[in-house]
Order: structure tokens, then sequence, then C-alpha cells
């Protein structure tokens, strides 16, 4: 079963069974019109330019108005729905979607009113392109150990000395949702550090001290660097919500965007099993095609069981979510599903394709590299078991 099967499920009302229908529609003659662009950008001068153009496509297209919280809210389903879509069509085009969400997330959710009123529009319209600055060389998965600083100018301002890490967006960014420590490290009895003394900022990105000092190269190609803040100044105005309040605002945010990035993956895994499939079905041996052989067969059933499994999960979060409820556990459990689901069928889908499937420019092969960082960004699979594990004991 795919997406688009599944829209009669009562997850979906018809606004969200419209948008998926056009989004697919527009990505479809995108992708035909321009290339699949995750396949083809891999340089990094090139991956800079397609995200870039991505971010102004989706915004004149009027998509990434759904990633930007308004006063009315977010439909965490509808994000989930885009993203499943674009992930099918191009990893890239996900990824430079999802930013513009997470990038001015903590700016939606307690920034001021002149804040908002800056930044959310030019967003939302794909003519500004956001970053999350959270990370750090020793503080990924242990937010609370986070080391950059702000403190006060004398002036109602702050400065800015630090450094953040695996920040996407990294060197193409207008401007940085940036977390900092405006007061010093609590540790607690255990030997862990409480996670309070935390302050959010947006920074943009020809602020005087701000600089990217390194890009980063991974297997599957995005804009990604660490920024270094040295003396970097920043008006009082541009601090989101109240001193202290900066952990809370970014597990809000994150907690927003968690399940979207599940139904990523099930893009990933749907386009790994649709090639799958197809390749079966077409590829003779042995006086028989491949799809006529029981173990490949066994292998199509599990992918697919595995994908319903996982998107079952994936829009019952993004339902409840959508309902009101809190859904902690239920993002953390389509989270870690739905990524380590894909990765196994992906996984599965290039050892059906042989020799194939492991050659640089199949789309397998692309997808093989574009899953790995979905286990491991906004909460590892294994900080996702422990999320789970502690909402059943409470």
């Amino acid at each position: 079963m795919t997406l688009a099967t599944s829209l009669a499920w009562p997850f979906f009302d018809p606004a969200h069974r419209e948008l998926a229908i056009d989004v697919a529609a527009w990505a479809k003659q995108r992708f035909t019109t321009h290339g699949e662009s995750a396949a083809d950008a891999e340089s990094r001068a090139a991956v800079d330019a397609t995200c870039r153009q991505l971010v102004r496509d989706l915004g004149n297209a009027g998509y990434t108005r759904y990633c930007v919280p308004r006063a009315q809210g977010v439909s965490v389903t509808a994000i989930a729905l885009i993203r499943e879509t674009l992930a099918w069509h191009s990893g890239l085009a996900d990824f430079a979607f999802a930013m513009q969400g997470l990038g001015s997330g903590p700016i939606a959710l307690a920034g001021s009113e002149t804040l908002q009123a800056a930044y959310l529009p030019e967003v939302a319209a794909g003519r500004a392109v956001a970053a999350f600055a959270l990370s750090e060389p020793d503080a990924g998965s242990d937010v609370a150990a986070l080391t950059c600083a702000a403190r006060g100018d004398g002036r109602g301002g702050y400065i800015l000395d630090g450094e953040k890490t695996w920040i996407s967006n990294g060197g193409i960014a207008d401007f940085y949702c940036v977390f900092a420590r405006t007061s010093p490290a609590e540790q607690r009895a255990d030997g862990s550090i409480a996670a309070r003394g935390i302050t959010a900022f947006v920074v943009d990105a020809d602020t005087p001290g701000l600089r990217i000092s390194k890009r980063i190269d991974v297997i599957a190609p995005h804009p990604l660097a660490t920024l270094t803040f040295d003396n970097c100044q920043v008006r009082g105005s541009q601090r989101i919500g109240e001193e202290g309040e900066g952990f809370k605002i970014a597990m809000r945010t994150l907690d927003l965007f968690r399940t979207p990035v599940a139904a990523a993956a099930l893009g990933f895994a749907q386009r790994a099993f649709d090639e799958a499939l197809q390749h079966a079905v077409s590829r003779r041996m042995f006086g028989k095609t491949l799809a006529d052989f029981q173990l490949t067969q066994v292998a199509l059933a599990e992918m697919a069981t595995d994908i319903e499994a996982a998107r079952l999960l994936t829009y019952r979060a993004a339902w409840k979510r959508d309902s009101g409820a809190t859904i902690t556990r239920e993002a953390a459990m389509a989270k870690m599903t739905a990524t380590e689901t894909a990765q196994r069928v992906i996984d599965r889908a290039v050892q059906m394709f042989g020799g194939r499937g492991v050659t640089r420019g199949e789309i397998v092969e692309h997808l093989y590299r574009d899953i790995r960082a979905l286990r491991i960004y906004e909460g590892a699979t294994e900080v996702q078991k422990l999320i789970i594990g502690r909402e059943l004991l409470k």
C-alpha cells in the first residue's frame, strides 16, 4: 500500500487528501523538469545552490507556509504528508522543506510579535533560509551540556562566545536560532547537568562575530557546518522568550517536528520498495523473473508490511498531536520505528538490485545514504528508546 491508497484512513480529512494529491502532482512535475536533485547535486556548491532554489520553489508553490506555525497553530499531519511525498522524490527537497520549519520553530513558538513579523513571513514565502543551532561538539543528545555562552553587554544586549556544530543549513542560512548559556551549568547530585540557564536568540548570518568556521561533508550531501561565535553582539530584542527558557523552547520545537521525520523516512522506504518491486518483476534470471522466487516474495511481503506498520504509527502520532494531545511517547515510537524500518527496507532493496544496488547514481544507492542520518538527528534511535521507557514508567 502507498501513501495515496492510505489517504482513506480516518487520520486524514478532505483538506489533507487534497494537499497530498496537490504536492504529489507538483513534485512529479518539478523533478521531471529539473531532474532528481538528490542524485545530481553532489558538489558542495551544487548542493548549496540547489537547496536555496528548492526553498524558493517550495515557497512559490505555497508549501513552506505549512511548516511555519501560525496563530491558529500548525498541522503536523500536513507537514508529515508533505515530507513523505517530497522524500519519495528527493531527499534534498525534503531537507529544504523541513529545515524551514525547524529553523524558524523557536520564533514561531516563543518569539515576540516583532520577531515573528520580521522573520516568519520571509520563511513561509521561501525568501529566507532558516537554521536551528543547538548541537555542540560535546553536546549533541545531551543538550544540557552545551557551553556556548551569552553574557549581558550592559546595554540590554548580549555577547555570544562559543561554537555550534552539525548545523543543517550552516553556510546558506539567512539567520540562525541559537541556544546559549546565560547562567552557569548546574550539576546534579548524580553528576548530570541540569537543563537550566539556556536562552534562545535569533542571530542573522551577517552579524559581526559569527563565522562559518568549517563546512562538513556527509554521506548524503546537504549544507552542514560548524559555527563560531567570537564576541558576537546580539540585541536584546533578538532574544526568543525569557532568559532561561531556551531548553523548553528547543524541546517544544523538536517535539513538533519529530513526527514528520518519521514521515520522511516513510518516503524513502516507499521509494525503495517501489524500485525493488519494479526491478523484481522485470529482472530476468534462470529463465524466470526475480519476482518468481519465493525468497523475493517473502522479502517484498515483509518490506510492505513494515512500511504499513510504520505509516500507521506515524499518522496516528500526527493525528493525536493535531487533536491537542501530548505525543511525547507516540512521536518517539513513530520516529524510532519509521527510521529503523526504512533502513531495513532500503538495505533489502539494495540487496535485491545486486551489483547495481551499490553503483553510484542508482536511486537505491542514494536512498541508502539518505536514510542513515534520519536514525541520528532530532534524537537518535537510542534516545527514542529512553524517551519511550521513561514515558511508560511515569
